[in-house]
């Protein structure tokens, strides 16, 4: 991951992240993409596949890419278009199946389930060795309550494809959760079995942190007094281990590589501003240059102000 400059910067939500060439596309569809002209999606759809072809065979580039693009046109025709004139591109294919997905994530129920599944098969069959159409697949497991036996079944395409897939653990984080069809138990054996053989620096290296914060979350949403204790979270050993573990190494130039390596340090410098860890917080803030993520900050609030203030909460002499 390319570090960006310690001086302090305006804090700003940036879905590309640190990924310029997503960050230019991403302007350039901004202007272009609800006039609905022919040349216009003939232009877009243009840039995107020119985007999806860079970093052939780096499944979390092009995860973190597909994703980011599936979220900024959801409530555009253009994947639609795309897919319906060149059925058999897997990109395609692809970008419309997930853009199927985030708008179903905005509106709680997925339409056309069966024509999404559809297409994420035909694009696993056209580019067998693309873990994303089982990546989005595991979505939809999720959104339509499949079998367990069917979710673990798809979860098992991604990792032969992708072994350290960030989106597919982060879905089945959500899956085993007891909000889904899980409980906290399954979620900390999921997270303990992970451990055993997981490398520091994958891009899912945050699945363990991330399941804490969940975790936190959990005890804020039941209100009362669990919400006014629920800081002393931090103060247990598995979160306290668990921030220990990567404290100090992820702020390390070069050692997080990954695409979505600034959402994961985002997701540190809450935990440790939670946890009133507030001189390790610094040293992350300064790594991420004002590069804010919805979430976890979202959940007190609007998140460049929750952003802001655990900056400024974390700066020496405060």
């Amino acid at each position: 991951m390319g570090f960006l400059s310690s001086r302090r910067k305006k804090s700003r939500l940036a879905p590309e992240l640190d990924d310029q060439d997503l960050g230019k596309l991403l302007k350039s569809l901004m202007a272009t993409t609800k006039t609905g002209m022919i040349a216009t999606t003939d232009l877009c759809v243009a840039q995107i596949s020119r985007l999806l072809h860079q970093h052939q065979g780096d499944w979390d580039r092009r995860t973190h890419r597909m994703g980011v693009l599936a979220d900024y046109l959801a409530e555009t025709h253009l994947s639609r278009s795309w897919a319906a004139r060149e059925p058999r591109n897997a990109d395609a294919l692809e970008l419309h199946a997930w853009t199927q997905v985030a708008r179903a994530r905005r509106q709680g129920s997925l339409e056309e389930a069966a024509g999404v599944v559809d297409m994420c098969l035909r694009a696993a069959e056209i580019a067998p060795d693309d873990p994303t159409p089982w990546v989005i697949l595991l979505e939809v497991a999720r959104l339509e309550g499949w079998e367990r036996s069917q979710v673990f079944g798809v979860w098992n395409e991604v990792l032969a494809r992708d072994r350290w897939n960030r989106e597919a653990y982060m879905s089945m984080l959500g899956y085993l959760s007891p909000e889904e069809a899980g409980s906290r138990v399954q979620v900390l054996d999921f997270v303990d079995s992970l451990g055993l053989r997981m490398p520091a620096n994958v891009p899912c290296a945050a699945t363990e942190l991330t399941a804490q914060v969940f975790q936190y979350h959990c005890l804020i949403g039941r209100g009362g007094v669990e919400a006014l204790v629920a800081r002393n979270h931090w103060s247990q050993t598995m979160a306290t281990q668990a921030l220990d573990r990567v404290a100090h190494t992820w702020v390390q130039p070069g050692f997080l590589r990954h695409a979505k390596a600034l959402a994961d340090l985002n997701i540190l410098a809450y935990a440790l501003m939670a946890a009133d860890r507030r001189r390790d917080a610094a040293a992350v803030f300064e790594v991420l240059g004002g590069v804010v993520t919805p979430w976890p900050w979202q959940v007190g609030g609007d998140p460049l102000t929750e952003f802001d203030q655990a900056h400024r909460r974390a700066a020496p002499g405060m």
